[in-house]
């Protein structure tokens, strides 16, 4: 029993020094552990204050050359203003001394005329009294003669005055009378003289508009594709220019049938185009309308600018220019008007030459004599009085102005240009087969159909075919119904029969479409 107890006795006083002695190795542990991290942080500490004086001194070295730079830029600043006040010192004193010298000249100047002025002044004292003198000598001359001749001043120069007034008259109804009767024997002379050298010195071509277009194809079997499967391709063409296209049995040619000829020539070229690719649908035709008609409002423009450049006329606006152009597809009485315009233009020049006026004005006014034929909107004014309009809102010369609104008397002549274009307009319509009657009446008969139609709400396009036997009139589907367009016909017709005079019949078509589109993608 005693040694069990002498030996855990002996285990705890082992236990108990074994754990002391780790304490104290531990403890010694922890106290080198303690210093080599004092040591390391004071290391830090020291190295962190070297950086942060190295770091001060470039500080203080940037600050330092920033100053000296900035330092330098004021002291140029300030020479450089220095300069600059010192130069505009010595601009002043340079101008002072001008100034006192010019002062100087002028007390010269005043001293001087105040010296011409005495001499003037005693000059004039002496130029009095022999006035005077003259005066009284004068005086005493014309009572002598009034007691020679028994009359006073006044009734001798009535007497005298009467006298030459009588005998100027005499002179000036002689002279006047001589005048007037060679006028009268020269005046018809001159005028035949001066027009028949304008007419003879213009040679220009009788071009007549008609109301065909002729297409020329290489086979008869395009022929085929032109009008389609169940003819759609062609009523797509026809919808889409408002030109009949007639395809019969005439060989290698197709007839465009229309009295507009800006139409036919929009479905001539698109056709041309259509023919040429091969591809011919309603899709494909309805694109390439618009993609021509685009094309031909830029060859409009370009004809306009042509013309301006061949008749020497410069300045004039870019909508008049367009307008000129437009004046290719239009006709007057069958002419073209585009050539009779330049026609006009050319004998306005050589009669204004003749007569020695303004020959640029009168050419200007010649050509653009019929622009209020070819205006976007056709409102109801002559053509005279709306292509003066026209002109006055472009800002033409009012000389040019008033020559077109008067070429038909609708307003009064205010320049001599005006009765030159008056002549001139009737000498180029009036040459030999320059006009047709019965192609105008034959237009306007079309454009009135066309009109009417027009008149009614929610129509969209009519076109006048078959030589005016046939109204087509495409109507908007959103606003008429079927119904609506049934007896929107009739009262067309009706219309058409109780307003207007025409030969045979007119066939009246009213078309609603209705289309869906939608777009993958």
């Amino acid at each position: 029993m005693d040694s069990y107890m002498i030996i855990i006795i002996a285990a705890v006083v082992s236990f108990a020094v074994g754990g002391l002695i780790i304490w104290l190795v531990m403890r010694k542990q922890n106290q080198d552990l303690e210093k080599v991290a004092s040591e390391k942080a004071t290391a830090i500490l020291k190295e962190a204050e070297t950086k942060a004086e190295l770091i001060k001194k470039d500080k203080m070295m940037e600050a330092k050359d920033r100053f000296y730079q900035l330092k330098t830029e004021h002291e140029k600043t300030v020479t450089e203003k220095d300069k600059n006040i010192l130069a505009a010192e010595n601009r002043i004193k340079q101008k002072e001394t001008t100034l006192n010298q010019k002062t100087e000249q002028v007390q010269r100047k005043q001293t001087e005329l105040d010296n011409l002025q005495n001499n003037l002044k005693g000059q004039m004292e002496g130029l009095e009294i022999r006035k005077e003198e003259l005066e009284k000598m004068h005086q005493k001359q014309v009572n002598a003669l009034e007691k020679i001749s028994g009359l006073s001043v006044q009734e001798a120069k009535a007497q005298l005055v009467e006298a030459l007034k009588a005998e100027a008259k005499t002179e000036a109804h002689s002279y006047i009378k001589d005048i007037i009767d060679e006028a009268k024997l020269t005046a018809n002379k001159e005028a035949k003289r001066v027009v028949i050298q304008t007419i003879q010195r213009v040679a220009t071509e009788h071009a007549i508009e008609n109301s065909v277009t002729v297409f020329n194809i290489d086979n008869d079997d395009v022929k085929g594709r032109v009008i389609g499967r169940e003819g759609r391709n062609i009523r797509a063409l026809e919808a889409a220019t408002g030109i009949e296209i007639i395809v019969d049995d005439t060989p290698e040619a197709i007839i465009l049938s229309g009295f507009d000829p800006v139409r036919r020539e929009l479905a001539r070229l698109a056709l041309h185009q259509l023919v040429t690719d091969g591809r011919i649908h309603p899709a494909r035709i309805e694109e390439v309308v618009a993609k021509v008609k685009r094309q031909l409002e830029e060859e409009i423009v370009e004809i306009g600018k042509r013309t301006t450049i061949d008749l020497g006329i410069h300045g004039l606006a870019p909508e008049l220019i367009r307008m000129v152009g437009r004046m290719k597809y239009r006709s007057s009485y069958g002419q073209n008007l585009l050539q009779h315009s330049r026609e006009v233009a050319n004998l306005c020049a050589i009669m204004a030459a003749e007569l020695g006026l303004n020959v640029k004005l009168a050419k200007r006014a010649g050509l653009l004599h019929d622009i209020g034929k070819v205006p976007d909107d056709e409102p109801e004014l002559p053509h005279a009085i709306l292509g003066m309009k026209l002109a006055e809102k472009h800002k033409e010369n009012p000389e040019v102005c008033n020559a077109i609104g008067a070429h038909h008397d609708e307003v009064e002549m205010t320049s001599m240009i005006s009765p030159i274009i008056q002549v001139c307009d009737a000498i180029s319509g009036a040459r030999p087969g320059a006009r047709r009657e019965v192609v105008e009446q034959y237009i306007k008969r079309l454009k009135d159909l066309e009109a009417l139609a027009l008149s009614y709400k929610g129509v969209e396009k009519s076109y006048a075919i078959q030589a005016g036997r046939e109204l087509r009139v495409v109507v908007e589907s959103e606003k008429i119904d079927d119904k609506t367009a049934e007896s929107m016909s009739f009262e067309i017709a009706q219309r058409i029969q109780t307003e207007m005079t025409y030969p045979g019949q007119v066939k009246v078509t009213v078309i609603r479409e209705t289309r869906s589109v939608n777009y993958a993608k």
